[in-house]
């Protein structure tokens, strides 16, 4: 006897927009929606602001400090999560989040505007680990690609209207007011989602977590310390090595216990997952940081127009991410990691490529737009495997894991390559060959992501479950 069709509709699982999933995934996809405005106005207006608060040579350092805080955010939020529920670590850091964008509106200096992006960028960690812990405990594995392909359909819109809108307020109201309209838009979106997170976890914040949140303080010191002196290695002087090499050190003192082990060794499985997300990171941001200077400086481009190599960058993410949604059944999902590096690393290579040609920066927003679509394939398939492998009870300190990775590859890639900009610049352009010279290195740590990504499959003779507990992390 076939079975009616009522019954079999019934029979389907409910989807991210079904009613009982529909208030949880419509309040991720609206936090995510504003953070990608941010993101996209920020960097469009980040080269008038630098040149008006005299901080072109420490452009690298107004992404890398948001970064260098967003590493204690993700760090705290793990455990805090997994003990308290979500929402306490979303309110903080939705509250720093918007105390850092208005300090970095009403700021006189270029070094107050990165006090605020320390704020905003502790905020920021906060809230994208508490929403990953959202995820991983209100949908099914079955579930969580569809929710993660909604999170990257959140930056579509602010990609389209964000850098353009950006760039006329930057021109008309001045690059103050792109920080801060984000401000009472934070308000608004945290006071309509707080109530419908989960307010309670496990009850247990135990002594490893206690360490762990020290780790992740020592780890932020030891990043900022790095960047600082590796910026300032331009000038000369025996501070700034010991500062830089004194940051490392610390840095790799506290990086165990905060990843699974085997990471920096590239061990098959979990490990590997979380070590590529790091080297997407490094990568791309690292570029994209760059791209509208260059766009501005080299080629001339009015900050809107400049933007909208964003907008091409989050358009091809959001195809990418639509592509691993997809089922294919035939293709492991570890080697959707392969493939994202290596579009990553053809988009970089294209952009080399009108460099050196000197070919119009309008060929840029095509290139960026192969570039975003290999973050969108692999950015989400690191994400559905972390949720994947990490045992139930400790996806909030896996999903702190593989944000501390993401935001660590961004910070130590904008260290390097803000240190070569700010040693080799020269006011008055002409500098194509030391933009393409930054870029072609990030080529080379994308081919490196391909390869990590290669090992980002279970270890063989062990099933999920067992690969997952033989990856936690380290004491």
């Amino acid at each position: 006897m076939s079975v009616p069709a009522a019954a079999g509709e019934s029979a389907q699982p409910p989807g991210p927009l079904a009613r009982e999933h529909r208030r949880t995934t419509l309040s991720v996809v609206a936090f995510i929606t504003l953070v990608a405005f941010e993101s996209m106005a920020v960097a469009t207006a980040m080269p008038v602001a630098a040149a008006a608060l005299g901080g072109v040579r420490s452009y690298g350092l107004a992404f890398s400090s948001f970064l260098t805080a967003s590493l204690l955010g993700t760090v705290v939020a793990g455990p805090w999560g997994d003990a308290r529920g979500p929402r306490a670590p979303l309110a903080a850091g939705a509250a720093l989040f918007t105390a850092g964008q208005l300090t970095c509106a009403l700021a006189p200096t270029f070094t107050v505007l990165l006090l605020g992006r320390l704020l905003a960028g502790a905020g920021g960690g906060l809230v994208v680990v508490a929403l990953y812990v959202v995820v991983g405990a209100a949908f099914s594995d079955a579930l969580r690609p569809k929710v993660f392909g909604y999170m990257s359909a959140a930056w579509v819109l602010p990609a389209v209207v964000g850098p353009a809108l950006a760039g006329r307020m930057t021109l008309s109201l001045g690059w103050r007011s792109v920080f801060g309209v984000v401000v009472p838009l934070a308000v608004v979106v945290a006071l309509v989602i707080l109530p419908r997170v989960p307010a309670s976890g496990t009850g247990s914040f135990e002594a490893t977590a206690r360490r762990r949140v020290l780790r992740g303080a020592l780890l932020a010191v030891g990043a900022g310390a790095l960047q600082v002196g590796a910026e300032r290695l331009r000038d000369g002087g025996a501070w700034s090595v010991v500062l830089t090499a004194a940051g490392a050190a610390i840095l790799l003192a506290a990086l165990p216990g905060l990843l699974p082990r085997g990471t920096l060794r590239a061990a098959r499985g979990l490990p590997s997952v979380i070590g590529v997300r790091g080297l997407y990171t490094a990568a791309f941001f690292s570029a994209e940081s760059f791209v509208p200077l260059f766009l501005v400086t080299e080629r001339g481009l009015a900050p809107d127009q400049a933007g909208l190599a964003l907008t091409g960058g989050a358009l091809g993410w959001f195809a990418g991410t639509s592509i691993q949604t997809r089922d294919l059944p035939r293709v492991p999902r570890h080697l959707l990691l392969v493939v994202g590096a290596a579009v990553i690393a053809c988009g970089i290579g294209l952009l080399v490529g009108v460099v050196v040609s000197g070919a119009s920066g309008w060929f840029v927003l095509l290139v960026w737009l192969v570039a975003g679509c290999g973050m969108g394939i692999g950015m989400a398939t690191t994400s559905v495997l972390t949720l994947r492998m990490a045992p139930a009870a400790e996806r909030g300190v896996a999903s702190s894991a593989l944000q501390l990775s993401d935001n660590l590859g961004g910070v130590l890639g904008l260290a390097v390559v803000g240190a070569v900009f700010a040693a080799l610049h020269r006011p008055g352009g002409g500098q194509d060959g030391l933009f393409a010279g930054m870029f072609a290195g990030l080529v080379l740590v994308a081919v490196a992501a391909g390869v990590v990504g290669a090992r980002g499959r279970p270890p063989r003779r062990c099933d999920p479950a067992a690969a997952a507990s033989a990856t936690v992390l380290g004491p």
